[in-house]
């Protein structure tokens, strides 16, 4: 029996460096194919500028920057999804358009959730400014 190293591929830099290209090609294809992509980073740019602009604490920071992480992430599960159904059902099938519907359901959740934190941190810094 071998040796379970020598089973897997061992560690290497290079095979990292491979790796992170990849990921980064991932990253260019999200940008490249998916259009709600540019709304997500829309939305991140108002929430970091805001977040400047009125000062918030340390945590709300960590809040904000989760909130953009993670809706980013689900766009880019998404899109990973819509190309493989694509790829698997090149012609219409009602669970290949379920599928991309609940993919794209799950994304706009996550935006909504965002978007409600974004107003619980924001909103009152906003209104205290106003008064």
């Amino acid at each position: 029996m071998q040796n379970k190293l020598s089973e897997k591929k061992r560690f290497t830099i290079v095979g990292r460096m491979r790796s992170m290209s990849h990921a980064f090609r991932g990253l260019w294809i999200i940008f490249k194919t998916g259009h709600s992509i540019w709304i997500g980073c829309f939305f991140a740019a108002i929430a970091i500028f805001l977040s400047f602009i009125l000062k918030i604490s340390e945590m709300e920071w960590i809040v904000i920057i989760f909130c953009i992480g993670i809706t980013l992430s689900a766009e880019g599960f998404n899109t990973a999804i819509e190309i493989d159904i694509d790829l698997t059902s090149p012609e219409y099938h009602p669970y290949a358009r379920d599928t991309k519907d609940v993919a794209a359901g799950a994304v706009i959740i996550v935006s909504i959730m965002s978007g409600i934190i974004g107003f619980i941190i924001f909103l009152p810094k906003i209104l205290n400014l106003l008064v």
